[in-house]
């Protein structure tokens, strides 16, 4: 029997995943198109303020697999036909939010991938149903703040073999 309290879930679904934060910069082109590497989140959230490039999310599409491009554009809250016209423009910073969004999905991307053995698996989780999610694509979830939050936490229950 798990004795894990509730407490205890949430502090550890909510432990900064070091890793996924890595991985999620690697995911983005790493120092070649962030400038620098991050290495905290004060250091994330300076980044995206201060700009990542439209190349940065075009290096992790390009690199997405199982997922559609339709699937990453309504996460990141834009068209996929507003998507391609930025490839015109890689080296324009994104807006703030956009910047925001696409770190998040990179991070979570990670995360997931961390927890099920590889990008592939992680992408594959992330089209389908989940039952832990109520049913709904983590996917979609990832549309908005709190749904990331489910996500990123259903995760960490998952690493952590707690799933009640």
């Amino acid at each position: 029997m798990n004795t894990t309290s509730a407490v205890e879930l949430q502090t550890l679904a909510t432990l900064p995943f070091e890793s996924a934060r890595t991985e999620a910069g690697d995911l983005l082109g790493g120092a070649k198109l962030l400038k620098r590497m991050p290495s905290s989140r004060a250091e994330v959230h300076a980044a995206i303020v201060h700009g990542i490039p439209y190349s940065a999310l075009f290096f992790l599409t390009d690199r997405i697999t199982i997922l559609s491009e339709v699937d990453v554009a309504n996460v990141i809250g834009i068209s996929a036909r507003t998507l391609r016209r930025q490839k015109d423009e890689p080296k324009k910073s994104m807006p703030t939010d956009l910047a925001s969004k696409t770190w998040l999905f990179a991070e979570t991307l990670a995360k997931a991938a961390e927890v099920f053995g590889g990008k592939a698996e992680a992408e594959r989780w992330m089209s389908e149903h989940a039952m832990g999610l109520d049913g709904a694509r983590p996917i979609d979830l990832l549309r908005t703040l709190q749904g990331a939050e489910l996500v990123n936490e259903f995760l960490g229950r998952l690493e952590y073999g707690v799933y009640n």
